[in-house]
């Protein structure tokens, strides 16, 4: 009783919005479109991606995009299937990357090919696996909390 009369005699704690046009932190942690894409292969949600994982999430996600049966795709079909499982047209891998053999199509055994390589990257521990903190990126800040340095913000560009 005597603890309870002391906490409802305390000052009441007010928590506070943050501050309208106070800008928000820079993020010290990102995901890589690919790195995204890997982690929903996760087929028996252990919050682990194995490579089989990781080959069968690839065929399905081609599949949905050669509705032609074509086994490959050419470089429009493919920016759609990075629109659809890497979030935008231009997200890395390029078309340009994953086409080694320089037909100007990306077959899925090129697509699985390239990210074979993320998969290597990505699995530190070398393990065979890919968790969660290991799809992480960890970003290094450029500039402190308050943004480039005044020096960069008004410079002007050079006279030609």
């Amino acid at each position: 009783m005597l603890i309870l009369s002391f906490l409802l005699q305390a000052a009441p704690i007010v928590v506070t919005a943050p501050q309208p046009g106070a800008p928000q932190p820079p993020a010290t942690m990102a995901y890589e479109p690919a790195a995204m894409l890997i982690a929903t292969f996760d087929a028996d949600g252990d919050a682990r991606v194995t490579r089989a994982e990781l080959e069968d999430g690839l065929a399905a996600s081609f599949a949905a995009i050669d509705t032609a049966r074509a086994e490959t795709l050419g470089y429009i079909d493919f920016a759609d299937w990075a629109e659809r499982f890497l979030g935008d047209r231009n997200a890395l891998p390029s078309p340009f990357e994953i086409d080694r053999d320089g037909d100007n199509r990306v077959s899925l055994r090129e697509l699985q090919a390239r990210f074979s390589e993320y998969f290597t990257r990505y699995d530190r521990d070398r393990d065979g696996m890919l968790t969660r903190a290991e799809l992480l990126t960890i970003r290094a800040r450029v500039f402190g909390d308050d943004g480039p340095p005044n020096d960069l913000k008004k410079r002007k560009p050079p006279r030609r």
